[in-house]
């Protein structure tokens, strides 16, 4: 007895999305084949830098994409199960690696963008960004990549661009040109049992986008402004293409930095380090001071004596935080 094979009845993109244009339902993936993931896999940039998610294998699945499916392809479109997108061309040119890290979860919260929203040219400021913090001892902030940084809107093309701003400019752009992205994403998504690799950032194409001015020094906390002075203090722009190619290379980031810093690495570490120790102190004395008040200045309430603030007192307490 002869069978046929039924294929799988073909998701109608246009009735899921009414509200996504030609444009963006016309982004679909050549990549639908796992001949296609191995390639990719196998490829030796991604091999030797660990790019493709080799990191954490046991957690991550990159994916081919189905026939026709759009970016903006949601877990509707995956039997409910969660998953982003993410274009090629970051693994092998940008050095992304699986899973997201804390910092560029937090920013594709911030802007309110899925990954493969993000264009892939812009990707390596995200990147670069965290080199250059990683280089002087500091963990990159996002209030602080948007001191740096304002996000774009796309207007009529598909994808959120950063626009360095007037008189601050730290990074480069990665490539004047970039070129070959299109068309050529995978899916990404969790094994059964940890789904937490997929929270904390948007995973899905966001209908409508709004962007905040870049970050003033005066709309920062006192740890995020020294920061931002820190990295003005260096008197120099950074080539992003650089700080990327020489990430495993401390030696060659080192000297690069370097050539390109009126600042050595050891002035600017010192001197946020220094910030710190004093920004720890401040909190401590103003903790201890809290504890000392209760303790050693009995106050008294409405209900009688004892141990008990009102709101009138509290705010009283409230004034002597800033040391």
């Amino acid at each position: 007895m002869k069978t046929t094979f039924n294929p799988p009845p073909k998701v109608d993109y246009r009735a899921l999305y009414p509200w996504a244009s030609e444009d963006l339902l016309a982004e679909t993936s050549s990549l639908t084949s796992s001949k296609d993931v191995m390639k990719h896999r196998e490829d030796e940039a991604a091999h030797l830098l660990r790019v493709f998610g080799r990191e954490c294998d046991a957690y991550v699945s990159v994916q081919p994409c189905a026939e026709g499916e759009p970016v903006c392809a949601d877990e509707r479109a995956n039997d409910g199960e969660p998953f982003f997108f993410l274009y090629a061309t970051i693994f092998k040119r940008v050095k992304l690696r699986l899973s997201l890290t804390r910092f560029e979860r937090a920013l594709l919260t911030k802007i309110n963008v899925a990954p493969a929203q993000l264009h892939s040219n812009n990707w390596a400021f995200v990147k670069a960004f965290a080199i250059l913090c990683n280089h002087f001892g500091h963990t990159p902030f996002v209030d602080v990549f948007l001191h740096f940084f304002e996000a774009k809107s796309p207007g009529k093309k598909l994808w959120v661009s950063f626009n360095e701003v007037a008189g601050r400019v730290l990074l480069t752009l990665f490539q004047q040109s970039y070129k070959g992205f299109k068309g050529k994403f995978f899916k990404v998504c969790c094994i059964d049992y940890d789904y937490t690799l997929l929270d904390g950032f948007q995973l899905y194409w966001v209908k409508k986008l709004q962007f905040k001015k870049p970050r003033t020094l005066e709309e920062l906390t006192p740890h995020d402004r020294e920061l931002c002075q820190v990295f003005a203090s260096l008197g120099a722009v950074f080539n992003t293409a650089q700080l990327i190619k020489y990430e495993f290379s401390p030696s060659d980031l080192k000297g690069y930095i370097g050539t390109r810093s009126s600042l050595s690495h050891f002035v600017v570490y010192t001197s946020y380090q220094l910030f710190m120790f004093e920004y720890s102190v401040s909190s401590y004395l103003y903790v201890y001071s809290c504890i000392l008040y209760c303790f050693a200045y009995p106050l008294h309430s409405d209900l009688g004596t004892g141990m008990v603030l009102n709101e009138e007192k509290w705010a009283r307490l409230a004034d002597t935080r800033d040391l």
